[in-house]
């Protein structure tokens, strides 16, 4: 048994390496840069009716097809882009949320504008402060919460697709506004140490 099967993680998090590598290094630090914020807007809204390890699995993929989501360039698609993405095997092909994406990448950079950038707008969501849960199980977290009922409907009413409340909830624990690994994980005193130096 090596030293990383050892650790005590996220039941979520121990069954896959891809799935150990992204919940030991990714998931629950706060992330602050906007073209991140959008590829995971993106990736979490893809998700929708689906496994998170399908989108891990795809993720490189997607980052290739859609310009390393940039979205000015996201932005500029084209009904020709569209054909193309939906003949790449690569990525998840399905119109609307292709479709989203796009329109997606056009209104982040009217928030952009609004704003100064991405981050500004999305972090205020909960008052740019990552939120410090203390679950003790699995059974705890919760899929919604008033924060990102709030963050729906703020960018919903901006035109945002595939930004219902879950899919904002599943956001907010990805970019670390919300820190919702459960106190046996070993990367719970990690993160908070992060949040609270």
């Amino acid at each position: 048994m090596t030293f990383t099967a050892m650790k005590k993680r996220c039941e979520w998090g121990t069954q896959d390496p891809l799935y150990i590598a992204y919940h030991d290094t990714e998931w629950g630090v706060p992330v602050h840069d906007d073209v991140r914020l959008f590829e995971m807007l993106v990736l979490e809204g893809t998700q929708a009716g689906l496994s998170w390890f399908i989108i891990l699995k795809k993720r490189e993929n997607f980052r290739r097809a859609f310009d390393g989501f940039r979205p000015e360039f996201v932005a500029k698609y084209d009904s020709g882009k569209v054909a193309e993405l939906l003949s790449n095997p690569g990525i998840v092909r399905n119109r609307m949320k292709i479709e989203a994406a796009i329109q997606n990448a056009r209104l982040v950079l009217k928030v952009q504008k609004e704003y100064g950038s991405l981050d500004s707008f999305l972090w205020s969501f909960v008052g740019s402060t990552p939120i410090q849960n203390t679950w003790k199980s699995l059974k705890e977290v919760p899929c919604r919460s008033g924060e990102s009922d709030v963050m729906s409907k703020g960018l919903q009413k901006r035109g945002f697709k595939f930004a219902g409340s879950m899919i904002c909830y599943s956001f907010m624990q990805a970019v670390g506004m919300v820190n919702d690994h459960v106190l046996s994980c070993f990367r719970y005193k990690e993160i908070k140490k992060i949040l609270h130096p």
